[in-house]
């Protein structure tokens, strides 16, 4: 097994030598599932900003720029809640069963946004669907961490976490074909399509063992194990099945990385939901058609895909915190050179830039959490980093709706938008912790730095 080194101030991980047996099933069902259902996630999430430009001023509810901020940071209220609670469950109840469960809950509420009479049901099934939405993605990582084989996770977890950025290359694609001559509403019928992922998530995901380890459900667990050739994990010491997930997360010396932790992911979601939802509309106030400006929303989303995939490998072997820091200044020096209203051509490349500085920059984020909280609490630990970072997404979209009604256009938003991208690189930067204070019970773990 190859070395690997430990994140300072990680928890221990509570795992021992890899179970001798050769996997009987493949592990690639589960990524495949993961990957499916975080781009349905992209999609129901991003498509927002992708149908900004068909709902602003259009029938039939012909809103303002205010009321569509409005919306879309309410809906980002539901992610917050999603990921609050959704995650905290999913380390209380299991990562199969909300798996699920979220994936349901917003497909259908995808649904219902494509049939809503009024504005305001509208805005009422986009909660519920974002609500769904932040319940899903701590899951999937979750999910995908432990079942990674060693040594690979960042690749692994890496390509997952690409399934967002796909899903809001498929909103764009998507807006493009149909918003025009169509109107919103089969943009978002689409987005239902995630309920044909559920029967096969419900059969074929496997529940997470050390989730049943937890639970004392020890038979299972090894059961688990033997069959897809996991490393056997340690019995749990009973004091630790009796703390709380959420309290495990300031335990041991990790206050003070969780804290920052939390802070870096805001700035990370202000700047991705804020440039995500408005970037259409304030291209299409520079004087680009509706189909232009989409378009530079699918360059962003293609930079966020391309770059996942080139920062997963280098995170393999410089650890995710180098690659966290290159997303960030990238993203800033991207908004940046955009405010001086480049040639189309070139703004198209500086949106692709500033997709991998921001969907890119926050999978390395949630790479690095995913490795640095031990199993027991890895989706609490990212679904309170997620909650408390939406207060960045929610203040993302009225941020830019400000700046689009106060009349700022291109090089207004671009450079108000890099300033919270160089701050999250500063406090990465900052990012110091000291070695944990491990229980006795728990061997050492094996993380990249």
């Amino acid at each position: 097994m190859t070395s690997r080194r430990q994140l300072p101030g990680a928890p221990h991980r509570l795992e021992s030598t890899m179970n001798s047996n050769a996997p009987r099933k493949s592990l690639a069902g589960i990524f495949v599932l993961c990957w499916l259902g975080l781009l349905a996630d992209g999609y129901d999430l991003y498509v927002y900003g992708a149908t900004l430009p068909g709902l602003i001023g259009q029938p039939p509810f012909n809103v303002t720029p205010a009321a569509a901020g409005g919306v879309g940071s309410l809906a980002l209220v539901g992610m917050l809640l999603g990921s609050l609670i959704v995650g905290t469950l999913t380390d209380r109840l299991g990562r199969r069963r909300i798996f699920v469960s979220a994936l349901a809950l917003f497909s259908l509420a995808m649904l219902a946004c494509a049939a809503a009479p009024t504005w305001e049901l509208f805005a009422a099934f986009r909660f519920i669907a974002c609500f769904g939405v932040g319940g899903l993605l701590p899951t999937a990582v979750a999910l995908t961490n432990e079942f990674a084989p060693p040594g690979k996770k960042s690749l692994v977890l890496g390509a997952v976490l690409t399934g967002p950025a796909a899903g809001t290359v498929a909103a764009s694609l998507t807006s493009l074909a149909l918003l025009e001559s169509s109107g919103f509403r089969p943009v978002y019928a689409i987005g239902a399509a995630g309920l044909l992922l559920v029967p096969f998530a419900w059969f074929l995901l496997p529940e997470s063992p050390s989730f049943l380890r937890t639970q004392l459900r020890t038979a299972e667990a090894d059961r688990i194990e033997d069959a897809y050739g996991l490393p056997r994990t340690a019995e749990v010491p009973a004091a630790a099945v009796r703390v709380s997930p959420t309290r495990a997360l300031f335990a041991n010396g990790t206050a003070r990385t969780t804290i920052l932790l939390w802070a870096i992911t805001v700035l990370s979601l202000l700047t991705i939901f804020g440039v995500s939802t408005w970037l259409p509309q304030i291209m299409r106030t520079a004087g680009f058609g509706v189909g232009s400006s989409v378009s530079f929303l699918l360059a962003y989303s293609v930079g966020a895909v391309v770059g996942t995939v080139l920062a997963s490998v280098a995170s393999q072997k410089f650890g995710p915190r180098p690659m966290v820091i290159v997303g960030f200044v990238s993203a800033a020096a991207a908004l940046l050179l955009m405010s001086a209203n480049p040639p189309a051509a070139l703004m198209t490349v500086l949106a692709a830039v500033a997709g991998f500085g921001g969907l890119g920059t926050q999978n390395m984020i949630n790479d690095y959490i995913a490795q640095f909280y031990p199993a027991a609490t890895r989706a609490t630990g990212l679904g309170w980093a997620l909650a408390v970072g939406r207060v960045g997404a929610i203040a993302g979209p009225t941020y830019g709706a400000l700046l689009v009604s106060f009349g700022g256009g291109v090089p207004a938003a671009a450079m108000a938008f890099a300033a919270p991208a160089l701050l999250g690189a500063m406090l990465m930067l900052a990012l110091r912790t000291r070695a944990a204070k491990v229980p006795a019970q728990a061997p050492d773990a094996e993380l990249v730095t």
